[in-house]
């Protein structure tokens, strides 16, 4: 049975399905009490189970491991994410992933996978980020600061337990179940107002990423769910994403051709040209990306148009 930390979340509830399409059990972990999504709700109590905890509490999130026999964990989420001060931002993630790895140790779970970033190459003149590189000892946001300092604290707490750790270096990620609105991609905002016949209103257009590795959620998914199940990994460390550099325009003429009338006009955004190197995650598990941008996009269309969540 496989922990998803942040089960609830946009990658955490994908995440989730294709560890259920590889014939794994779940354990998804919420701290607020919701609604049960439509992607996973016919597991909901068969392969499927729901635990409400604040990960910062060390004593219940232990608790779950006397109810259930967790022999996997996927660490996806980011505790006092809503913090406005960046030290009780940074002390609460640090606190969730103390407890986390705490209970990998007492749980004796074999492999525990940990959500890094590509945000963590930040700072390398290179365009193309290899696993192998040596990453910059700087940050110049809390989010970046987390993830450096979670790979080498999970890194060294891995070795000294005995269960192996996987980083896993997440490109930019859009489709179903994204919160748009508070994101810096672009494709979820344009998606979504083409469905709903709106023009699309960028408030921060400056902070907009372009140009950037960008990665459906489902190949993300997949990518991670192969690596937690693996029977055997070389390395410690693998970039998941799609590989390839994405434009906004690319989004947007991909809309346009499903929808003809859609009404966009794209604001300068980022264009970082950057991108991972998947050829790790392609060799150790044979991950593939199997959207591009064209039939990402249908695929997200047609879920919001069958009537699931926006």
């Amino acid at each position: 049975m496989i922990l998803i930390t942040g089960g609830f979340g946009f990658i955490g509830l994908h995440t989730a399905k294709a560890l259920l399409d590889l014939g794994e059990t779940c354990v998804l972990t919420r701290h607020r009490t919701s609604g049960i999504p439509s992607l996973i709700e016919p597991e909901i109590g068969k392969r499927l189970f729901v635990e409400q905890v604040d990960l910062t509490n060390a004593s219940s999130f232990l608790e779950i491991g006397k109810r259930r026999r967790i022999t996997g964990i996927v660490h996806l989420a980011m505790p006092g994410s809503r913090a406005a001060d960046p030290i009780d931002k940074l002390r609460a993630h640090q606190e969730g992933l103390l407890n986390v790895l705490q209970a990998a140790r007492q749980w004796e779970v074999p492999r525990i996978s940990i959500a890094s970033a590509i945000g963590v190459y930040m700072g390398l003149s290179e365009k193309v980020y290899r696993e192998e590189m040596p990453l910059p000892m700087t940050a110049d946001n809390p989010f970046t600061a987390f993830k450096k300092s979670s790979e080498i604290v999970a890194s060294y707490l891995s070795r000294s337990a005995g269960f192996e750790l996987v980083n896993l270096r997440i490109a930019g990620v859009w489709g179903p179940m994204q919160r748009s609105a508070a994101n810096l991609v672009v494709a979820s905002k344009l998606v979504h107002a083409a469905v709903k016949g709106e023009p699309v209103v960028f408030p921060s257009p400056a902070s907009l990423l372009d140009a950037y590795d960008m990665c459906y959620v489902k190949d993300c998914a997949r990518g991670i769910a192969l690596l937690q199940t693996a029977r055997q990994l070389n390395h410690s460390t693998y970039n998941v994403g799609s590989g390839r550099v994405v434009r906004n325009e690319e989004f947007a003429s991909a809309i346009r051709r499903i929808l003809p009338n859609a009404r966009m006009v794209l604001p300068e955004g980022l264009r970082l040209d950057v991108r991972l190197d998947v050829s790790r995650i392609r060799q150790d598990v044979g991950f593939e990306p199997e959207y591009d941008v064209e039939r990402g996009i249908e695929d997200y269309i047609g879920w919001l148009k069958s009537g699931n969540e926006f």
